[in-house]
Formats: structure tokens, sequence, C-alpha cells
């Protein structure tokens, strides 16, 4: 059975921490992809960071949430197998590494890879996988020795019916939010010096 109340946490932090810090990085030219870590035990947040591809190509929302994340004094950061991973968007190769070398045992996202490319025109994750890997859509192990993963939407569809309408017009909001900030991206990404903006 799915946890309800994990979800509603993993909205409040898209919606509330991330959302807010990608606002600020679009302004800048940045992409809008977000991440953020929480602890498993109590679910409260120890960072949220969005993509800083202006300063570094490198810098994808989870990397640079995971490079903020080291940068924090070892005692103020939690162990990685004791912390949930949210992803606004499904990872890409490079994060799905990223992930991986960090320990994590489980992430959570809630725009896949076509979303990504349908939705926000920033087709490079798919692309990737199918040129540089030969990989179809998707074609990484969602659960492997490493980590599991969960897609966000995927988990609302399996609830009951009054939960699932209310979770999906919660989705739908920020979805539309997303959407401002991904016309916002494309309008100005021209200007930017992002490789594969």
């Amino acid at each position: 059975m799915t946890d309800v109340s994990l979800i509603d946490r993993l909205l409040d932090v898209i919606e509330h921490d991330i959302v807010p810090k990608t606002a600020e990085g679009v302004a800048h030219g940045n992409k809008l992809f977000g991440a953020a870590i929480l602890r498993k035990n109590d679910r409260s947040l120890v960072l949220a960071e969005t993509n800083n591809e202006v300063e570094n190509p490198l810098w994808h929302g989870e990397v640079h949430c995971l490079k903020r994340f080291y940068e924090m004094p070892k005692a103020e950061r939690v162990d990685t197998r004791d912390a949930l991973f949210v992803a606004t968007h499904e990872p890409c190769s490079l994060c799905l590494s990223a992930i991986t070398w960090t320990g994590f045992d489980n992430f959570y996202y809630l725009f896949s890879h076509e979303d990504s490319r349908d939705s926000f025109a920033i087709p490079h994750d798919l692309k990737i996988l199918k040129e540089v890997f030969t990989l179809d859509p998707g074609g990484y192990n969602a659960e492997n020795a490493y980590w599991k993963s969960f897609s966000i939407r995927r988990l609302v569809r399996a609830l009951p019916e009054a939960e699932r309408k209310r979770l999906e017009r919660r989705i739908g909001k920020i979805s539309a939010r997303y959407d401002e900030l991904s016309g916002a991206y494309q309008a100005s990404k021209a200007e930017n010096d992002i490789p594969l903006n």
C-alpha cells in the first residue's frame, strides 16, 4: 500500500522548497530541474537545490544538490542510507550515476524523461540514453542492487479514487507552475552558455 503521507510530503518539498529555488535559477538562465534530500526517519528537509548549469554544465539539479550536500559540515549531513532523494524530473544518466555513487538506496521523481522531452522541450535525457548508451527510453533498471526508484505519478495512480483525485489535482497545480518556468527558460535559453540547452 502506498503511503499517502509520504507522497504529500514529497509534493510539499517540491512545491515549497524546490520550486522557489528553481524560479530563481530559471531567472538566471538555468533549466528547471531540482532535487532535495530528506531524512527517512522524520522526513525533515536536509537540503533543497536546483539546476546551476550556467555556472557549470555538470551542475544538474540532482548533482548540484549533492555538491551542496557534501559542502555541508559532516555533522549536519545525514548518512545517505538514512535519506530520501527527491528529484523533480526523472534523473538523467549523469544524475543516476551520481545518486548511485553517493550511496542513496532510493529516489523519487515527479516528471518522467518523456515529460522532460514533450512538456518541457528538453529531450537530452532520452537522446543520451539512446545515442550514448543504446538504451530505449526508460532503459535503465528502475530497481537494482543499488537503489529503487519511484515515479510519484505512478504511485498516485495506484491509490483509491478519492486520494488519487486529490493528489492528481495537487500535481496539476505543481505542473502548471513548471509550465510557467519552462516557458521562461525556453524564452531566455539562447542567451545562456549551456552546451545542451
